[in-house]
């Protein structure tokens, strides 16, 4: 007898946000707010992964490898997973430099989902580089991505690493399971500086709501994981494209 198998992978999400909600300034650069403790935290989470979901302007913003420590490597080898998670990026224009960090790496395979919308050179350098999964849509389906990252690459647990505004695109799609949230002892402030959901003026199409599982404290920071309630009866699906603010964050 088969089996059930899930739809698609188990999504988490990692973020760092100040008291006041920032998860940075209002120029979208690279902040470093945490405490190493933080940084320690950030790369267990991607060692529970199968794999670590990014979006291409966060990519570009912070020129990541997507690695982690030599010791959590040979923990996962022990536990029977990959040395490395795989590393995807999700871009609906598809103009990735293939000079970013991620490219330099080969810790483990890379997965882009972009659109046709991608320039022809642009595929014509990743391809070297990544395995490219190029939708005809003007914009990504989350969903079906996740449901490829299970049925082709047997991707069962996803780290989503953001930005904002792609954990948001998943939340209004109902695609989140768990958020692990670290405050950080400090305030920014700003309007324009993004919140754990972006800058958006707009509510989430229906309130998303988070049952606290653990929460620890170390130094100032306090560390928080969330369980998020799967919605029912939610609004239709939100795609990336069709929201201007998810065309530029996501790029």
């Amino acid at each position: 007898m088969k089996k059930n198998r899930s739809p698609r992978p188990f999504v988490y999400t990692t973020f760092a946000m100040t008291v006041d909600g920032k998860v940075t300034t209002k120029n979208f650069g690279p902040v470093d707010f945490t405490s190493r403790a933080d940084k320690q935290h950030l790369f267990r989470q991607r060692a529970r992964a199968d794999a670590i979901l990014i979006g291409h302007t966060s990519l570009e913003r912070d020129n990541v490898r997507l690695g982690m420590p030599a010791k959590l490597q040979e923990r996962r080898i022990k536990r029977g997973q990959s040395r490395c998670p795989l590393r995807v990026i999700v871009s609906n224009k598809g103009r990735i430099d293939n000079q970013l960090r991620i490219f330099q790496s080969e810790i483990s395979p890379i997965i882009i989902f972009s659109t046709n919308r991608m320039p022809r050179e642009n595929q014509q350098a990743l391809r070297t580089k990544a395995t490219l999964h190029l939708s005809n849509a003007d914009s990504l389906d989350l969903a079906e991505m996740l449901q490829i990252l299970r049925n082709q690459y047997n991707v069962q647990t996803v780290a989503c690493e953001g930005g904002p505004t792609l954990f948001r695109a998943l939340l209004e799609e109902n695609l989140v399971d768990e958020l692990s949230l670290t405050i950080a002892p400090f305030m920014f402030g700003g309007a324009t500086a993004p919140t754990l959901t972006g800058l958006s003026k707009q509510f989430l199409p229906a309130s998303v709501h988070c049952s606290l599982i653990d929460m620890q404290t170390i130094g100032d920071e306090c560390f928080l994981t969330y369980r998020i309630k799967q919605q029912r009866n939610r609004p239709g699906k939100i795609r990336l494209a069709r929201k201007d603010r998810y065309a530029r964050a996501i790029g």
